[in-house]
């Protein structure tokens, strides 16, 4: 008798220990009702947090001014504005255009005149102004450059030699006398010219302007076979008789063209 309220004790603890007591099954109950709203809330609305865009789709970028989304988003911008843009590169100045060898290409040739016969020289500070005639020496004269002008004050130019102005092809020679005991033009050459000075021939055709380069003594004998015979171009070469030793010595004044006057 004993021994089979016993048995039927233990059965009895053991049918309670598998059941849940009613403070259980309302925790369950609970919790069941808690997920459950959390599926229906974050679930099925789908507002809950973003994770990283899907291959293919464009990631987020904050504009200046704007500020990030708390969750995560970026705000979209306005209908119709544009998305910046970058500037474009400073555009590089145009190359120099480069000769053969690398070297830059050679600048226009300065314009002058067309080439006529010279009309008139002007030096002031050798205080010059005269008249300037073409002279056509005998062909032996010229090649031998021994050539006396005419008995008079006034300048000659020597035809066979250059033209001053644009489509030169040698020197230009003025010559003229100097003068013992009288005031002279051409005096002037042996004491007042110097190198740097300017002075001017008029011709037909325009003005030409000359810079001085050298002023320089040269006996008869040597003037002949001297460096200003070399043919130049539009420089222009100025003789007379020295007058210190007029029988002995000649002065020759070089100069060149000033481009652009």
């Amino acid at each position: 008798m004993v021994s089979h309220r016993r048995n039927r004790r233990m059965r009895a603890a053991r049918i309670r220990g598998l059941l849940l007591s009613y403070r259980d099954i309302l925790v369950l109950a609970v919790c069941a009702a808690g997920l459950l709203a959390a599926w229906l809330v974050y679930g099925v609305t789908g507002t809950g947090d973003h994770g990283a865009p899907a291959a293919g789709e464009p990631t987020a970028i904050v504009l200046s001014g704007q500020l990030p989304d708390p969750l995560g988003r970026a705000e979209a911008p306005a209908t119709g504005t544009p998305a910046p843009v970058a500037a474009p590169a400073p555009t590089a100045p145009p190359a120099v255009p480069l000769a053969d060898g690398g070297a830059a290409a050679a600048q226009p040739a300065v314009s002058y005149p067309a080439a006529s016969a010279p009309q008139r020289l002007t030096y002031p500070a050798a205080g010059m102004d005269v008249v300037v005639r073409p002279l056509e020496p005998e062909s032996l004269d010229a090649e031998s450059h021994s050539i006396v002008p005419p008995e008079t004050m006034d300048g000659y130019w020597l035809t066979p030699f250059g033209t001053p102005g644009a489509g030169s092809t040698n020197t230009t020679y003025v010559i003229g006398h100097s003068w013992e005991g009288l005031d002279a033009p051409f005096n002037h050459l042996s004491s007042a010219a110097a190198a740097g000075d300017e002075l001017t021939v008029a011709t037909a055709a325009g003005t030409m302007t000359y810079t001085v380069e050298s002023v320089t003594t040269y006996t008869k004998a040597t003037l002949k076979d001297s460096p200003i015979w070399t043919v130049a171009p539009n420089r222009l070469v100025l003789i007379s008789c020295y007058t210190e030793d007029p029988w002995g010595k000649n002065v020759a004044v070089v100069a060149s063209p000033v481009p652009g006057r």
